[in-house]
């Protein structure tokens, strides 16, 4: 790894370092380039150059029109534009009607926290429930659907557990019921094909720092023709869909982040899952009382990268402080909610109780990891929760 000789970095799903390759490209755009892309003279012209290719180079990867992708700060923003947006635009179409929108149990904070608010403000919703691997039957959504469903939004796949959701299956049954689908995919970018037609989806959010590209950036691809009330009024940037000028540096990291890990999605995969599988063998066999959360890692409904475990006898939170301290990073659950004494909503749904919810640990690989480093962090990893429970009397 890159950061720092004596530390393991664990926990790619948070977020990734940026590749260097993309950093070098973002160089002018902060110098030279800096101009404003709405300016008509050359260095304006020149910024200006810079978002058009890197939109299509998103396109490109998206299989969608250049026209179609929007550009924001983040998945945050994304998720928030996509649901409130086709929920504002559904109420000023037909006021007789309480627009009605469907998600899941294990959605990110910034879907669930955005279906929150829209219910706060007279919307209504139903939050559809998983299985025990975090999966969700495309006839419970099938089943939810009302006259007033306006959008269904699934994640692709989880952040937290790595479950890949059947999308082409609800897409179909939104589409044969007029309704409009989003998906955060956020995860899913550099592992899973992200080509919106096979998809099937009508909007999809995604965030560039979870594929090696820079914090604080990202995209909502929006399809022709999708009903929509644009949220951030001002400026007519953005084709006037999201004013305010365009962080250039950024989107042009963004561009070439997401081209490169498309083109190597095939080699990573291979490569997460031989680390993933040799962390999750490593721990099998040097932790007593160790199970896994989500999808059988042998099977190909989970992201390659992703590993998450219950220890039984130790608090998730205890057991990353020590690793930290050894030199292993690693995670309990969404970084959004790092801190939060509540134990992880998606594990909660999944069936888990609290005290397995809060022995959990999410440890997710990345490009820059080696065998030598994973078989170091599960040598760490047993000799910490050794230690954690020799203390809480449970060795």
């Amino acid at each position: 790894m890159t950061y720092g000789a004596e530390v393991i970095y664990l926990d790619h799903a948070a977020t990734t370092p940026t590749d260097p390759a993309v950093v070098q490209i973002m160089l002018p755009y902060f110098t030279q380039t800096f101009g404003n892309p709405s300016s008509i003279y050359r260095v304006g012209q020149d910024a200006r150059a810079g978002l058009d290719r890197a939109r299509r180079q998103i396109a490109g990867v998206l299989g969608s029109r250049t026209s179609e992708i929007i550009f924001t700060s983040g998945a945050t923003e994304s998720n928030n534009l996509a649901l409130k947006g086709v929920a504002w635009q559904a109420r000023l179409t037909d006021p007789s009607r309480t627009p009605h929108i469907i998600t899941t149990a294990v959605e990110h904070h910034a879907v669930l926290h955005a279906v929150d608010a829209l219910i706060e403000q007279g919307f209504d919703a139903t939050i559809v429930p998983v299985d025990a691997t975090g999966r969700v039957d495309p006839a419970d959504i099938a089943a939810a659907i009302r006259p007033e469903t306006v959008l269904i939004s699934v994640m692709y796949a989880n952040n937290e557990v790595g479950t890949i959701q059947p999308l082409r299956e609800i897409s179909t049954i939104a589409h044969e019921h007029g309704i409009l689908m989003h998906t955060d995919a956020v995860q899913a970018a550099g592992s899973l094909s992200l080509n919106v037609a096979e998809l099937g989806v009508d909007l999809l959010s995604l965030s560039a720092h979870k594929f090696y590209g820079p914090k604080g950036v990202g995209i909502l691809y929006v399809k022709k023709g999708t009903p929509i009330r644009f949220q951030q009024d001002g400026g007519g940037q953005e084709s006037g869909r999201r004013g305010g000028t365009e962080n250039v540096p950024l989107i042009v990291g963004m561009g070439e982040a997401l081209a490169r890990a498309e083109a190597s999605r095939e080699a990573y995969n291979a490569h997460t899952r031989a680390l993933r599988d040799r962390l999750w063998e490593g721990l099998t066999e040097a932790i007593p009382d160790i199970s896994l959360n989500g999808p059988d890692v042998a099977g190909e409904d989970r992201l390659a990268n992703n590993l998450n475990v219950t220890i039984r006898g130790v608090q998730g939170e205890t057991v990353l402080l020590s690793l930290d301290m050894d030199g292993v990073e690693g995670s309990a659950g969404s970084a959004c909610t790092t801190g939060n004494s509540e134990p992880s909503h998606v594990l909660l749904a999944m069936g888990l109780d609290e005290e397995q919810a809060r022995a959990c640990l999410r440890l997710t690989v990345g490009r820059g990891n080696t065998i030598e480093e994973i078989d170091e962090a599960v040598e760490t990893l047993a000799t910490v929760v050794g230690r954690v429970r020799q203390l809480s009397g449970l060795a």
